[in-house]
């Protein structure tokens, strides 16, 4: 009788934690929201006459001074949802969090659904939650499947980008570095290798980081940049903003060495090569809604 008493105490206070982590994640979950709409109703409902360009600007800017908080996306490693939260950003979630608020602006119907909408189309292939493999992990191929969503588009070879000759496979050649893939059975470690295969069946194209400085004219506040990098298997390594003031081009980003959203103090050229492990840049234009 002892032991079937402890066995149901156990089996209560594990359900009791459940309910009251469950209920911690609603609460977490209802806050950002509240976020999300008060940025929403901070525009003035003019903005949505503006470019994307314009509101990209605009969004940006609200966000300067943000923590940067990094792994929002993988802290439920149970089950994949679209996570909200701007009160803390990384600076693939910065850029994601931006150009979806923006589009929800220029759609002019800023709501909270509008916005999920477009943070979901944006951050999963094909806008389609499917699983953590779902998730558009290489921004490469972040940016080649918001092209064909006519969300961006890939310019980099447009203004003079050469071929970025590397083959993609970090993720399923550090599969202990993702808990996902780590916890996982081998099929999730499947999929991402089919998808590492489709990025390197196709043409790549960057901007070597010594030659940036002459394409500043082509570019324009609000494109996107993803930072090449040395590192072996992996496309790039961070993504930001163009932000152009008085004649000269800055990079507008979270920064995890600042530990905030910031603009960085030196134009983009300059900021490139302080990190020797960044090779240059690709860069994709958000497109305004049809």
């Amino acid at each position: 009788m002892k032991k079937n008493y402890i066995s149901i105490s156990l089996i209560l206070f594990f359900f009791a934690i459940i309910l009251f982590s469950s209920s911690a994640f609603n609460t977490l979950d209802d806050y950002e929201e509240k976020l999300v709409k008060k940025k929403l109703n901070s525009f003035d409902e003019s903005l949505k006459n503006e470019s994307i360009s314009t509101i990209i600007e605009k969004v940006g800017m609200s966000f300067l001074g943000t923590e940067y908080v990094a792994g929002t996306l993988d802290e439920n490693t149970y089950s994949e949802k679209l996570v909200i939260k701007i009160s803390g950003l990384d600076c693939v979630t910065f850029v994601e969090n931006t150009l979806a608020i923006s589009r929800a602006i220029q759609s002019g119907s800023p709501g909270l659904n509008t916005y999920k909408d477009e943070l979901q189309t944006i951050r999963y292939r094909d806008g389609k939650i499917e699983g953590y493999t779902s998730r558009l992990h290489y921004f490469s191929d972040w940016i080649y499947d918001n092209e064909k969503k006519g969300i961006v588009k890939d310019i980099t070879k447009k203004i003079g980008g050469v071929p970025y000759n590397k083959k993609i496979n970090f993720m399923s050649t550090h599969q202990s570095s993702y808990k996902q893939l780590n916890e996982d059975d081998g099929e999730s470690v499947s999929i991402i290798k089919s998808i590492e295969k489709e990025i390197n069946n196709r043409d790549l194209y960057y901007i070597p980081k010594g030659e940036v400085d002459s394409y500043y004219d082509d570019l324009k506040t609000g494109d996107i940049i993803a930072t090449t990098t040395e590192i072996k298997g992996l496309d790039v390594t961070h993504t930001g903003y163009i932000y152009k003031k008085k004649g000269k081009t800055y990079f507008l980003h979270a920064s995890l060495s600042a530990k905030e959203v910031i603009i960085s103090k030196e134009e983009l050229k300059a900021y490139l090569k302080s990190d020797k492990k960044k090779t240059g840049i690709m860069v994709a234009r958000p497109q305004d809604l049809n």
